[in-house]
């Protein structure tokens, strides 16, 4: 099974050195678990263009550091090729941006949040339950780095799991096969960490020192990339 990620865009130069890029992170998290899945990459923020839809069996969109709304001249794209692979009955799967993206691309709607920044580990109710979510579970808890939220769900789509700070924290969508994320399960601690140590000029000081503080707890990551091979390998 052919996997289009698309990278949305990269981490900092110093950390992408030491952990890699997005896409590496994808594949360090999923090849283990689903060994019949094969990736392609479409670096879709430096300009590449997007793939056919022909051309993969299921799509995988990364985070980024933009902002759905913003004014980049891939987005909307994206968002159509989001729903042709919907159209297409492929199943696809957005994380964190592409949680987002994948959201308004259905018709919901996203916003800079009044809560501020998500960062450190997170913890989410499990509100839904779906085939591909084994084992199952009432909590997951995971790494995140956002300001953006979903902030209405599309129409037909089924909330799976969310917080206080995060109502509308994972989705199944009405329009076909296709799941999305708040959460960064491709982020081990040790990258999420360095990536909150580099940003913490812009945070408050005990909203970084509570975050790192959280990263050293335990994470349901590879839970969660268990039941996104899982949710491929139904399809």
């Amino acid at each position: 099974m052919r996997i289009a990620i698309i990278e949305t865009g990269a981490p900092p130069s110093p950390l992408k050195e030491r952990h890699g890029d997005y896409p590496a992170m994808m594949m360090r998290m999923l090849a283990p678990l689903a060994p019949q899945l094969s990736f392609v990459t479409a670096r879709t923020s430096e300009g590449a263009p997007l793939p056919t839809v022909d051309a993969f069996d299921g799509l995988l969109i990364t985070g980024s550091a933009a902002g759905v709304y913003d004014d980049h001249d891939w987005i909307e794209p994206l968002e159509s090729l989001v729903r042709a692979t919907a159209g297409a009955d492929k199943p696809q799967v957005g994380i964190c941006f592409g949680h987002q993206l994948m959201a308004r691309a259905f018709g919901g709607r996203v916003e800079k949040s009044d809560r501020g920044w998500g960062v450190g580990l997170h913890a989410y109710a499990v509100t839904g339950r779906a085939g591909w979510m084994a084992p199952e579970t009432g909590r997951i808890a995971c790494a995140v780095s956002h300001q953006d939220q979903v902030t209405l769900a599309p129409p037909g789509a089924k909330v799976l799991a969310g917080s206080d700070f995060c109502p509308i924290g994972a989705l199944s969508y009405a329009q076909g096969p296709a799941i999305s994320f708040q959460m960064h399960p491709e982020f081990e601690h040790e990258y999420a960490s360095d990536l909150l140590r580099l940003r913490a000029n812009r945070l408050a000081k005990p909203l970084v020192e509570d975050g790192l503080a959280s990263l050293t707890g335990s994470s349901d990551r590879t839970l969660i990339a268990q039941w996104i091979a899982n949710f491929f390998a139904g399809a």
